[in-house]
């Protein structure tokens, strides 16, 4: 009788169990399909003004537009962008706190304690734009081109000051990465943020400058610059004359500044899709790619396992650089 009734009774655990993860199933289905149905925040880990909070708040208006739910943007900036994550990654998995992160994402761990995993405690939604750097020179540099700069570095070595917008920044890291692969030495001279560094390069502080397109094209255009190349392995359409850094002679050489979307881990596969297909949708529209092209950047777009996969590849290769160079956060 004792093991008639202890088999009935693991029937009946089992039949329950069975019962509680159905439910559980069918609850996270209804709320992926009613999603969403209340405002949804992406938090900006970066101060309001910048080319960040620019391409959040444009995407974050016609995002809710197709989400017919307001979508507000939350900056909270600090720590090369840590702080804002950190706090998004605490948040709810259910959709309506998500993140925009940037291409310093990868290099933050590289040169910072980061007290998460930045790949398995997030959820890529969508990579949304992507452009390049434009390595510029002072005129009064005796350089035409960035072949004429490897070649100036090689016979002066650690003779040319190059400025970059922070230790441990992505424009740190590229550039020297730049180096490494040229087979140059450049000696390295770190500012507060791209303003500076641009100026100190106009006033002759510092002579070369890989910067963002949006700041230093104005200046290039104005004559005050001289662009040398862009660092993607396309040429820019507003500079269609300057080359890549690739076919200035550094094979391999490839770096994009990019924006993308992100939530925290386990956020519901319905709820990432929906995501990702609006977010597709803002990208497709004509006058998108005109408004990103005034911060320097093109739209991207694509699905969230190619996002992960770009945000996977580039922890590996900043974390190779990083250790290469000696590169380490103030």
């Amino acid at each position: 009788m004792q093991a008639k009734s202890w088999l009935k009774h693991a029937c009946w655990m089992q039949a329950a169990f069975i019962g509680l993860c159905l439910a559980v199933l069918g609850s996270g289905s209804a709320s992926a399909e009613s999603y969403p149905d209340k405002p949804v925040r992406i938090i900006v880990p970066f101060a309001p003004g910048g080319g960040s909070d620019f391409i959040a708040r444009f995407v974050a208006q016609r995002l809710g537009d197709g989400l017919k739910e307001p979508v507000i943007v939350e900056n909270r900036p600090g720590a090369g962008g840590l702080v804002g994550v950190e706090l998004g990654i605490k948040a709810p998995a259910d959709g309506y706190t998500l993140m925009l992160i940037a291409s310093s994402y990868t290099v933050n761990p590289a040169v910072y304690h980061v007290k998460f995993d930045p790949v398995e405690d997030i959820t890529p939604i969508i990579q949304l734009s992507r452009g390049p750097l434009l390595a510029v020179a002072n005129p009064s540099l005796p350089v035409k081109s960035l072949k004429d700069l490897i070649a100036l570095a090689k016979s002066k070595p650690g003779t040319i000051n190059f400025a970059s917008s922070g230790q441990g920044s992505i424009i740190h890291l590229a550039t020297e990465m730049f180096d490494s692969m040229a087979g140059i030495k450049m000696t390295h001279v770190p500012y507060k943020g791209t303003g500076p560094a641009l100026a100190d390069t106009m006033a002759g502080q510092t002579q070369v400058f890989f910067s963002s397109t949006a700041s230093a094209l104005p200046q290039v255009q104005a004559g005050k610059l001289r662009a040398l190349a862009v660092t993607t392995t396309k040429r820019l359409p507003a500079l269609p004359e300057v080359p890549t850094v690739e076919e200035s002679g550094v094979p391999g050489y490839d770096v994009t500044l990019w924006h993308g979307l992100i939530g925290p881990k386990g956020l519901p596969a319905g709820v990432v899709d929906r995501l990702n297909r609006e977010a597709n949708a803002v990208l497709k529209i004509p006058q998108t790619a005109e408004q990103l092209k005034g911060d320097g950047v093109a739209p991207a777009g694509g699905t969230p396992a190619e996002f992960r996969a770009q945000i996977e590849k580039e922890l590996k290769v900043w974390a190779r650089v990083a250790k290469e160079a000696g590169v380490k956060a103030e």
